[in-house]
């Protein structure tokens, strides 16, 4: 006769309460840099008149992706272990107009005093063998419960809208056809992401030039004004002097 397996359900609740607080420390997380990256934004666009962001998007891993993940890597199936092995169950994902933008970000990053980088593949400057680019972060944040702190590893993935037009539609290619892609496929895959890549270096150009062309602009108009200014300053002094000699003052 099979034996029963007995399941206490004080146990069972215990669990399932703290996986739940282990998947919501991910969404506090991803919370968190939403908010902070918001920040960033409006800074740039009242401060610096120009926003280096375009759209940013968030995900959690399901559990069945988690399991998925864990399989693979065979890393034991604790919490702790999972915590400490699967590294983007919390995904965080920037999209840039250009290059240069990505920098900007990357830095910032790095000086905010309460995100740690762990890890960094810049597939920026080498690019993955299908083309792919982007910059990768692990960064660890810290989540306040209401009986514990935690720190909660994030994945961060910057790109360009190129590098995102070119991802999002290899990643579609890549599962149609089962992961298998024909070689002459893979071929133009490369080749139509190095395409991506120079768009990004033209729209670069195209923009550093528009600024400079702005800036000149503004400096000729701030020349003018303290031009005009100096004039209007100098017939009251000339008026002034003129009547101190005449005694009038």
């Amino acid at each position: 006769m099979k034996e029963e397996i007995q399941i206490n359900p004080d146990n069972f609740k215990d669990k399932k309460k703290e996986l739940l607080r282990f998947l919501m420390g991910y969404k506090f997380a991803l919370e968190q840099l939403k908010t902070k990256i918001e920040l960033l934004k409006n800074e740039f666009k009242h401060i610096h008149e120009y926003n280096p962001i375009e759209h940013v998007a968030s995900r959690v891993k399901t559990p069945e992706s988690i399991m998925r993940k864990v399989q693979k890597k065979g890393c034991p199936l604790t919490i702790d272990s999972i915590r400490e092995n699967i590294r983007d169950i919390a995904g965080l994902r920037i999209t840039c107009s250009f290059e240069s933008d990505i920098h900007v970000l990357h830095k910032m990053l790095e000086e905010h005093g309460d995100v740690d980088i762990i890890e960094e593949k810049n597939y920026i400057n080498e690019p993955k063998g299908n083309g792919y680019r982007s910059l990768h972060l692990i960064v660890k944040v810290p989540v306040f419960m209401s009986d514990r702190e935690e720190h909660v590893f994030v994945e961060i993935q910057i790109r360009t809208i190129a590098m995102d037009f070119w991802a999002s539609l290899e990643h579609k290619i890549y599962y149609k056809y089962n992961k298998e892609i024909p070689d002459h496929i893979k071929q133009d895959l490369a080749a139509t992401a190095e395409v991506a890549h120079q768009l990004d270096k033209k729209m670069e150009a195209l923009h550093t030039e528009v600024n400079l062309i702005k800036s000149n602009h503004q400096a000729e108009e701030e020349a003018e004004t303290i031009e005009i200014n100096d004039e209007l300053f100098r017939l009251p002094m000339n008026f002034i002097n003129r009547l101190s000699q005449a005694n009038w003052l």
